[in-house]
């Protein structure tokens, strides 16, 4: 396992919880607008598991839950591994992920190593490989792990990083139908829409935030198919 950083607190990244957040190193996809392109490109170990599990040993009774975002950590084929030693410490584990490696979620949902998962929805699927840096980009995969973790039982939520350069109304009514498409008569329990807040790491420039009646707007059409259905960053 390749960890890239730890956030030793946080009171955004695990929902009702105040988290430590593991970053890992990698990915397999390379989205204009990341946040966290330095992890992509150039991947560097900053931690050892056992020195990861010595600090939240430490934190028990003072952190509520561990975070598991990246880069990607579905790329490292040990994260059940690592979510079984965090789970034994007795903290409730959230995992993100951007949904293309089903053969890894598969095995964190059948061990229930997962309290909480949070999957992007970049964009609808004729704009995913533009919105994703990719010249192309094959959805079976994505949808597998869609289908898979609405079927499982975990609690979960999609979420969108919403570019007024890379979305509008098309986007997300291509969007919504993709989803109906997996739930059926279902609702999603969790979906929200994010912001783009520009910084250093974020590779190009030129992207900005949409005008809070266009996130309205677009929060409207994903209402019909979330239980809950919010705005995050404004």
């Amino acid at each position: 396992m390749v960890i890239s950083g730890l956030q030793k607190m946080s009171l955004v990244d695990f929902p009702g919880k105040v988290a430590a957040t593991v970053f890992t190193g990698g990915c397999d996809l390379r989205c204009p607008f990341c946040h966290n392109f330095e992890l992509v490109t150039h991947p560097t170990k900053e931690m050892e598991t056992q020195e990861l599990l010595a600090f939240l040993k430490k934190r028990t009774g003072l952190l509520d839950g561990v975070c598991i975002t990246g880069g990607e950590p579905c790329l490292h084929k040990d994260l059940p591994d690592l979510m079984r030693q965090i789970r034994a410490l007795g903290f409730p584990v959230k995992l993100d992920t951007n949904g293309n490696h089903p053969d890894v979620l598969a095995a964190v949902l059948s061990e229930k190593l997962a309290d909480y998962i949070a999957i992007d929805v970049k964009n609808s699927p004729d704009r995913y490989p533009a919105t994703v840096g990719l010249e192309k980009f094959e959805l079976a995969a994505y949808k597998e792990s869609l289908k898979m973790l609405m079927d499982s039982g975990c609690d979960y939520e999609l979420r969108t990083t919403v570019i007024d350069e890379l979305h509008d109304e098309e986007s997300f009514l291509g969007i919504k139908a993709m989803l109906q498409e997996l739930l059926g008569e279902r609702k999603l329990p969790h979906y929200f829409l994010q912001a783009f807040h520009d910084r250093d790491t974020v590779p190009f420039e030129g992207f900005h935030a949409p005008p809070k009646e266009k996130l309205e707007a677009y929060a409207a059409i994903m209402s019909e198919i979330s239980q809950t259905c919010a705005i995050r960053g404004v």
